[in-house]
């Protein structure tokens, strides 16, 4: 029970209720009823039992008569028996003619054993069925003779089996209108309940990792002064502290944002700058000290290196406002051909291999970027697997999606780098071997392009089988969603 609904439990509960409420009164009934017709028949056979001993007593001690004799009275079923010192002297019962009948042997022996106590007492007489029979002592002029009488709860049976059968028709019409109206019932009462189960469901399916959220979803306040009133209004103020703290967030990010966007904006000239210099001031007519040359070769790489990152930096910014894509139809076969010939070119230490389908797949997106996220995964292949490592660029189709794959039987990624390999900043170098500088934004910049384009990327692997895929949504003459 305790996996069910609390709709379902209640409903349960109550018709567990009137069950054994129905239970409880049903068996007084029977029980008082019961009690009452043996009582009544219980004086009945004592006023039979009157009759027959002053119908034997009139005897003067004579051997009694028939037994129709002895049961002055009695109607089909009354059974009378007559003893003298312990032996039957006449006994039987009136059948359902009137006429007499011989009791068995052990009928005889049943009732003989009756305690003469003038007190009612219940027997099994076989095929008579269940008897209430008493028997009174007499003392006459030939002996000790005990006269006993007996009536049959034949009909005191029926009847209460029929009250029996009644109560728990009635019962059981009681317990499925209880189910019926308890359903309705609990239905009614917990409908604010499901409402709030609804608006939690509505919220948890609210895109809240990122941008801008606004919690419009809030649970009716139609009966603040029940418990679950109580729970609705509970709901709604967190609800609305979390609507308050996701709208922080975003401005936070936003900021961040601006700054990252105005920053890198703002570094690029004075890094072209230091660049410009440093190659003007290496190829300058005066021949240079060895340090200083070295000096001036080593800032001329770090702005290269500082530039990139700025670009990268600059990418991502656009890429999170939704903003610097192109909307035309691109060929990713045409695509992977260039960045396979491109990756080739920077990594001839590299098996490069490439696998395209018949036809060629289309999907709508920007070119460059798609151009840029290609590039970025086979560098990411070359830089961080040694030489020899064989690199597989393979296009394959699926409903409604095309996929990019980059695959390589380098040394594989460590299990627990993969959650964060997309993240911004996120490096491998303790896994593959690297041989030259990462900014830590490649795979960043490809799960960027990737949502950008309504789509994702993944990875699997394990030594001697990496696979990166880039999944996007085939052409279907629409845009997709920004």
């Amino acid at each position: 029970m305790s996996r069910r609904s609390l709709g379902t439990r209640l409903v349960v509960g109550i018709v567990a209720l009137v069950a054994v409420l129905a239970a409880a009164i049903g068996g007084v009934t029977v029980a008082a009823s019961h009690g009452q017709l043996v009582a009544r028949l219980d004086r009945l056979l004592l006023a039979a039992s009157e009759r027959t001993s002053a119908a034997v007593g009139q005897g003067h001690g004579q051997e009694p008569g028939s037994i129709v004799e002895i049961l002055p009275g009695q109607g089909a079923g009354a059974i009378g028996l007559v003893t003298l010192e312990g032996e039957p002297v006449r006994g039987g019962y009136i059948g359902v003619d009137g006429d007499p009948r011989q009791l068995t042997v052990g009928q005889f022996r049943v009732l003989a054993e009756v305690p003469a106590d003038r007190r009612p007492h219940t027997v099994a007489l076989g095929s008579l069925g269940s008897y209430r029979v008493v028997a009174t002592p007499l003392q006459t002029r030939i002996g000790e003779v005990v006269v006993l009488n007996g009536l049959s709860l034949a009909e005191a049976d029926a009847t209460t089996a029929s009250l029996i059968a009644t109560i728990a028709g009635v019962s059981l019409g009681a317990l499925l209108l209880a189910g019926v109206l308890g359903f309705v019932v609990v239905r009614l009462a917990l409908r604010p309940l499901t409402r709030v189960v609804e608006t939690a469901t509505r919220v948890s399916e609210l895109p809240l990792e990122a941008g801008e959220v606004v919690l419009a979803e809030r649970v009716p306040d139609d009966s603040p002064e029940t418990e679950v009133g109580r729970v609705g209004a509970a709901l709604n103020r967190l609800l609305g502290k979390v609507e308050a703290s996701l709208a922080a967030r975003h401005e936070s990010e936003q900021r961040l944002r601006r700054f990252v966007a105005d920053a890198s904006h703002e570094l690029r000239t004075p890094l072209a700058t230091i660049r410009g210099y440093a190659e003007l001031g290496r190829r300058g007519g005066e021949a240079l000290p060895d340090d200083v040359d070295r000096s001036l070769e080593r800032i001329e790489s770090e702005s290269r290196r500082m530039s990139t990152l700025v670009e990268e930096l600059m990418l991502l910014a656009r890429l999170d406002a939704g903003r610097d894509l192109e909307r035309e139809s691109v060929a990713l076969g045409a695509l992977l051909v260039e960045a396979v010939s491109d990756a080739h070119v920077a990594g001839p230490g590299h098996t490069w291999d490439l696998e395209l389908p018949d036809t060629d797949v289309e999907v709508i997106g920007d070119a460059d970027r798609l151009r840029q996220a290609v590039g970025n995964l086979l560098a990411n292949a070359r830089i961080h697997t040694p030489e020899g490592t064989t690199v597989t660029a393979r296009l394959e189709t699926e409903p409604g999606s095309a996929v990019l794959v980059v695959a390589d039987d380098g040394p594989g990624i460590p299990e627990e780098l993969r959650p964060v390999l997309f993240e911004r900043f996120s490096r491998g170098d303790d896994s593959r071997s690297r041989r030259a500088g990462s900014t830590g934004l490649g795979l960043a910049i490809v799960a960027a392009i990737a949502h950008a384009h309504g789509g994702d990327v993944t990875v699997s692997s394990r030594p001697g089988a990496t696979e990166f895929r880039l999944r996007l949504p085939r052409a279907t003459g629409e845009s997709p969603q920004d």
